[in-house]
């Protein structure tokens, strides 16, 4: 077996990169698909890139596998999970609702502003659709239901929403590119017009429906 795809153009990091960090740089490259499903992730081989000792990288690898970005084979040590359709069903729906919680929180203190910066996310978003830049689609999804769980201001939901949304990222990264990620620019508006409007249940019931769109097309690719 060959060696891993260690991306060339690393960025150089000190001998005291946090764990989180090194956490983030290989969930990073799994969501980017720059380690692919079935890779075996080496831990002299993570470490010598990012420049770390090997425990960080074990510390990190422990908490992929919570997020079910990685999964332990007999053998093998450890490798990068695929896209299974019951790991981003059950990702989905705590997902969801997370942002439904968020929601009902924010709800009676999201201001103009809020509401602004969340129509621009979804130009940006419907832009990035048009052609075809999933990145910038990603991050502007991100942006836009990112600002209820900020209003909401609740640390446990985020934790939560920090363990599971990169399984959800890796699915998304299909579906914005295809023409199915379309039917999300008409939800984010109604998600959008029910918080300026405060009506909390219109709210929830168009977030809900925004990511339960993944469903589907992860079935659909499967089956394929």
């Amino acid at each position: 077996m060959g060696a891993m795809p260690i991306p060339a153009d690393g960025v150089t990091t000190t001998r005291g990169l946090l764990r989180d960090e090194v956490y983030a740089r290989l969930c990073d490259a799994i969501v980017d698909g720059t380690f692919q499903p079935g890779e075996q992730l080496r831990d002299v081989e993570i470490a010598e890139w990012l420049g770390v000792s090997r425990t960080p990288v074990r510390e990190a690898v422990l908490r992929l596998a919570r997020t079910g970005l990685v999964v332990s084979v007999p053998g093998r040590s450890t490798v990068v999970a695929g896209v299974e359709p019951q790991t981003i069903q059950d990702a989905q729906d705590v997902v969801a609702m997370m942002h439904e919680l968020a929601i009902r929180t924010a709800i009676p203190f999201i201001r103009p502003g809020d509401i602004e910066v969340m129509r621009r996310a979804n130009r940006r978003f419907e832009v990035a659709l048009a052609t075809g830049d999933a990145e910038a689609a990603i991050q502007a999804d991100d942006e836009l239901h990112g600002v209820p769980v900020a209003v909401a201001a609740n640390l446990a939901l985020g934790s939560v929403l920090d363990q599971f949304m990169p399984v959800l990222r890796r699915a998304e990264r299909l579906r914005f590119g295809s023409l199915s990620g379309r039917r999300s620019v008409s939800l984010h508006e109604r998600l959008i017009t029910a918080l300026e409007r405060g009506d909390a249940a219109a709210a929830t019931e168009a977030s809900t429906a925004t990511w339960h769109t993944l469903s589907r097309l992860i079935d659909l690719d499967v089956a394929d």
